[in-house]
């Protein structure tokens, strides 16, 4: 829901607790999750829900977006503590952590593929932002190879994700997200 001007605190709470209460609930599997449900989790009314949020999408939406934001707020973070090459990794393992809360989210996000909204789109932008940064930091450290760009590392990410539906996805992601970061590593140009 578009502000035409900042909330006031108690709003910006409420907002954030229907934030929390939804991404809990959909994480937790609880996918049919009805409003007054997320609104009593909140604690809040149904008419608070209804003045930040005109639909449920609207508030998976926005709890998709703030874990985007998050995610894509990293990097730079990652880059001030690490060297370049294991802020990449961290991140890349990040991205896998990620790709489990989607999965926790999944039958909500299909609802939101179903529309017209930009928020994948949007974020598969952000995500080979993210991972373009950190391969050029990487790149200029001689730490990474220099011809694989956000968007490549992204899709081969995304092959790996994939796997969600089986049982033991996510320690067989790490170890292939492993694999994946020691071939960024091999043919890394020599540091000046």
């Amino acid at each position: 829901m578009p502000a035409s001007r900042p909330l006031r605190a108690d709003a910006r709470r409420n907002r954030e607790a229907l934030l929390s209460a939804a991404r809990q609930a959909f994480l937790s599997g609880d996918t049919d999750a009805h409003v007054e449900d997320i609104a009593r989790s909140a604690g809040v009314a149904v008419g608070t829900f209804y003045r930040h949020f005109e639909t449920r999408e609207a508030l998976m939406e926005e709890a998709y977006r703030k874990e985007v934001d998050v995610l894509c707020a990293a990097p730079v973070a990652l880059l001030d503590q690490h060297a370049p090459d294991e802020a990449l990794r961290r991140f890349l393992l990040l991205l896998v952590d990620h790709a489990a809360v989607g999965k926790g989210m999944s039958g909500v996000l299909e609802g939101i593929m179903a529309t017209d909204s930009p928020v994948f789109d949007d974020a598969r932008t952000r995500m080979a932002e993210a991972l373009s940064l950190l391969l050029e930091a990487g790149s200029a450290a001689g730490t990474v190879r220099d011809d694989v760009t956000g968007s490549t590392l992204l899709r081969a990410l995304g092959g790996v994700c994939g796997m969600r539906a089986t049982e033991g996805w996510l320690v067989e992601a790490r170890q292939i997200t492993a694999l994946l970061f020691d071939g960024l590593r091999h043919g890394a140009p020599q540091s000046p």
